[in-house]
């Protein structure tokens, strides 16, 4: 590469070009245009624009001799490699590590450790706890080791990971909003809408202590639990969570944890949107107030007698974008007579009937609606229940135990009595085709209840992605391995739930730079595979397999780890560049 001035009769332009060969013919290219020499006199404060373009271009002809360096690695058949040596490094967590240092983590850990004035480098610690939580995610003793798979070496030792999970259950609350306050400097928080949920994690612990109390388990296990509430923005990151006792109501839990948010967050305008088993009508009142509203699902056997039969009527239905009414009565006769290409359309359409309704003095909104595609879909669930039951009456019934109202233990009726009222000699036991029959009732209905006036097509869409919260919940029990719990300490048991916090951000911030084209498993998997061979002296080989979810990764982050061989210099530089 060269320097080139073209002049005109104002200015000269000073670029740099680089001969190339063309079907044969040498030729020049021009690889970047430096500016004018007036352009340039004032951005270097005075200095001679040709003295800088010459070492500019000195400096982008080592930079390529580098890159293209060939290296000749001497290996010996006969030469055992050193005993303890590590020679493998993984490098995935760099793009969790460019995240962690956007959100200014390194800074919130600095802030803590100002206050508290400990030896050890919490920083160091928490970073490695997040990025183990991802790609090794295990007990604290295991991440202890496995955090020296990574190309950047611990600098602590296990006890002070105990003693850092101590001081980090103390500041909780000052990680959350100072988190959500970083976050407002690199992406735009849409927080009109707010999504709540609950979910619990079991211990192995058997003994009931501090929150870790018996209460009904969402993973049905007969151990002692503890509860996580979590909000989410409109945008699937999460927003704020808490930790409560395992036997407490989980409807108790949400408006403490929203008064945090209004508070430490200064957030005060938005829309809460739970399912129903969190929307008691306190919880409602609550969220009717102060510029606040709710949408809550909202279970139609569950309604009044009154609205049940209005809910449930065939006539008095709109279609979404039509004033129109419908009887859903007659759908099924006109699948039938309807076109194959055009019955598609008519099983996702979605009818709607909405009303206010008034208990208590306190007036909600009302919407239910109806599609055959949720009908089918409740049908086929059902069926294949049903399927089970009858394989257990067949088969096994004396392994009949209590179920609750999901299982589909709950269609075998179990007969102790003749028609005539003796007692029989044998138990005996069928399927409940009147249960059946009543559940079919309200197959395709599904309601919600809100105090917005906003079009019925817009609430029925922020309802539809509540499954995104729960997704969350998937992720951090299944991917993260966040339960079972066997830490014992309120403390520690409080730090690992932030740990796994934070990770659940930083994972969803790299989902949504790559355009939220992968998987869960592809990205923690692909993560997890990009290990490098290190070289003592020369740098690192990577021993993974380049895939689009690797290219992607690199186009989305700015740097490439897929050459046959990244030197130390270049690696120097990447883990310079991720801590920026």
């Amino acid at each position: 590469m060269r320097l080139k001035v073209t002049k005109s009769k104002n200015a000269a332009s000073l670029y740099v070009i680089k001969s190339i060969y063309k079907n044969g013919v040498r030729t020049s290219k021009i690889v970047e245009k430096l500016g004018t020499e007036a352009e340039l006199r004032e951005k270097l404060n005075g200095a001679d624009p040709y003295e800088w373009a010459q070492e500019y271009i000195k400096k982008l002809n080592e930079e390529e001799k580098n890159q293209t360096r060939k290296f000749l690695i001497p290996y010996e058949q006969s030469k055992i490699i050193p005993k303890n040596e590590q020679r493998s490094f993984n490098g995935g967590y760099l793009f969790l590590q460019k995240i962690y240092h956007e959100l200014g983590l390194h800074k919130i850990c600095k802030r803590i450790s100002q206050k508290y004035k400990f030896d050890f480098d919490l920083d160091s610690i928490l970073s490695r706890l997040i990025y183990s939580r991802v790609i090794f995610p295990s007990s604290k003793l295991a991440t202890n080791e496995l955090s020296k798979k990574f190309i950047e070496q611990p600098n602590f030792e296990l006890h002070q990971i105990y003693r850092a999970l101590e001081i980090l259950a103390k500041e909780t609350d000052f990680i959350q909003s100072a988190l959500y306050e970083n976050s407002l400097k690199i992406f735009k928080r849409n927080t009109d809408i707010l999504y709540y949920d609950c979910t619990n994690y079991f211990f192995e612990i058997e003994k009931e202590d501090g929150k870790k109390q018996y209460g009904p388990s969402k993973d049905h296990k007969p151990n002692p639990i503890i509860q996580m509430g979590l909000f989410m923005d409109r945008d699937g990151i999460p927003l704020a969570f808490s930790m409560n006792k395992g036997n407490i109501n989980e409807q108790l839990t949400l408006k403490p944890l929203e008064k945090k948010i209004i508070s430490d967050f200064e957030l005060s305008r938005f829309v809460v949107c739970t399912d129903a088993g969190l929307a008691s009508e306190e919880n409602r009142k609550f969220n009717d107030k102060d510029g606040r509203s709710f949408i809550t699902t909202q279970s139609v056997k569950k309604l009044k007698e009154h609205l049940k039969k209005w809910a449930l009527a065939p006539d008095g239905w709109k279609l979404l974008g039509s004033d129109k009414n419908f009887d859903i009565s007659k759908l099924d006769e006109m699948l039938e007579q309807a076109n194959p290409e055009d019955r598609e359309k008519i099983r996702s359409k979605i009818f709607y009937k909405e009303r206010w309704i008034k208990e208590n003095d306190f007036e909600q909104r009302l919407i239910v609606t109806y599609s055959i595609k949720y009908r089918d879909y409740q049908r086929k669930i059902r069926n294949s229940q049903i399927e089970r039951a009858q394989k257990l009456i067949d088969s096994t019934p004396t392994k009949l135990n209590k179920c609750n109202q999901n299982d589909y233990k709950r269609f075998i009726h179990k007969t102790i009595c003749t028609s005539d009222g003796e007692i029989a000699e044998k138990e005996l036991y069928s399927i409940d085709s009147s249960l059946i029959q009543k559940e079919e009732a309200f197959d395709g209905f599904y309601a919600v209840c809100t105090t917005l006036d906003d079009d019925v097509s817009e609430i029925i869409n922020v309802n539809r992605r509540r499954w995104e919260i729960e997704e969350c919940f998937r992720i951090m029990k299944s991917e993260f391995k966040a339960r079972p719990v066997y830490l014992s300490n309120d403390d520690r048991i409080e730090a690992h739930f932030i740990t796994c916090f934070i990770s659940l951000i930083i994972y969803r911030l790299l989902e949504k730079r790559l355009n939220e084209n992968f998987t869960c498993h592809d990205i923690i998997s692909g993560l997890r595979d990009m290990n490098f061979l290190g070289l003592k002296g020369e740098g690192y080989i990577p021993a993974y397999t380049r895939t689009d979810f690797t290219d992607a990764l690199h186009e989305a982050f700015g740097f490439r780890t897929d050459y046959q061989i990244v030197t130390s210099a270049v690696m120097k530089k990447i883990l310079r560049d991720t801590k920026k």
